[in-house]
């Protein structure tokens, strides 16, 4: 029995990774794309975009490990069919539900490392994507681009022709001060000073004008500074207990623990169901195993989706215990019954 789980185990893990690889790229993309807008905002290193896209990898995985698992386990039961492996079994004298045991026990191995990942590594990786954000905006690291209206540098607008070795040329700063007063500042170049927690711009040679409802006021200076004078937000990591402890008042919360709850349990409940139309006789039963992945994909993806609407526990109970008796129950009367 040990050969036969190390032989099904072998043929899931080779079709696992053949079927995640991919789908874990693909929406890799998608994230790398959503990371690389946060240019347009505030200039971030290649290592730093690195570790911003780690902060997604517990999303990834956690989105694409079901849909992967229910693939794979369709592929590798019907690869068993069709190879007449599991009638092989069948004459050695092994039940159907000894074969099954194996992909079972992966099942729920997955559905324990889903609930590990959207209860601890999720809520982790947030507060640090987060908590980077902000830290990144606090440091008034701006990209500041040459050329471009409308960019800001704490309460100011700011334009600047041209950018020479981080020093700006030819700077224009407005800033409305009041309902009926304005500043405006233009300098011939300045520079980004960063001291601790303060970022200012420093300005050279340049003039500075005043405007009131009834003055117009002219200044001339050789240097001024300009202070980021914007509240910066802080951000608090909160521990997982205390994370999760919201969804008592926070109704939304708690609908997304019924959906992490339901979709972490995907891997266990699509196993019967899977098998149940693809432990076959190639002989006298057609291959309809692709239909059966996506049915069975989009059934527990609109019921996961239904209980982030408007569930709660009873009924994310009852769901459950619907799915997998229901899986049981077509699973001996397609397959227990004759093999």
């Amino acid at each position: 029995m040990v050969n036969v789980r190390g032989y099904i185990s072998s043929n899931f893990t080779k079709a696992f990774l053949t079927i995640f690889l991919p789908f874990f790229l693909i929406i890799s993309l998608v994230y790398l794309v959503k990371i690389s807008s946060l240019t347009a905002k505030i200039q971030i290193s290649f290592s730093e975009l690195i570790t911003l896209y780690s902060y997604y990898v517990p999303d990834i995985v956690f989105y694409t490990l079901p849909l992967s698992f229910i693939a794979a386990l369709g592929n590798v039961l019907m690869k068993l069919s069709q190879d007449n492996a599991l009638i092989a079994l069948y004459a050695l004298g092994l039940k159907s539900n000894k074969v099954l045991r194996s992909l079972l026990l992966l099942g729920i191995l997955f559905s324990l490392l889903l609930a590990s990942i959207s209860f601890l590594a999720m809520p982790l990786s947030k507060q640090y994507y987060q908590s980077f954000k902000e830290h990144k905006k606090n440091e008034a690291t701006l990209n500041i681009v040459p050329g471009k209206l409308g960019q800001k540098f704490g309460n100011y607008y700011i334009y600047v022709k041209e950018k020479k070795n981080n020093i700006f040329n030819d700077i224009v700063i407005y800033n409305r001060t009041g309902k009926n007063e304005e500043q405006f500042f233009s300098s011939q170049n300045g520079k980004l000073n960063k001291k601790k927690a303060t970022t200012s711009l420093l300005l050279n040679n340049g003039y500075g004008y005043t405007y009131a409802k009834s003055k117009l006021r002219q200044a001339e200076y050789k240097t001024l500074e300009v202070y980021d004078t914007s509240k910066k937000k802080g951000f608090h990591f909160k521990n997982i207990f205390t994370y999760w402890s919201k969804a008592k008042e926070d109704i939304k919360m708690m609908h997304r623990v019924l959906f992490f709850i339901f979709i972490s349990l995907i891997p266990l409940l699509s196993v019967y169901l899977i098998a149940s139309f693809t432990m076959i006789n190639p002989r006298y039963q057609a291959n309809h195993s692709f239909i059966v992945i996506f049915i069975t994909a989009i059934s527990l993806y609109l019921l996961a989706s239904s209980l982030e609407k408007w569930g709660n526990f009873l009924i994310l109970g009852f769901m459950v215990a619907l799915v997998f008796f229901l899986g049981r129950w077509i699973f001996a009367r397609r397959v227990a019954r004759y093999f």
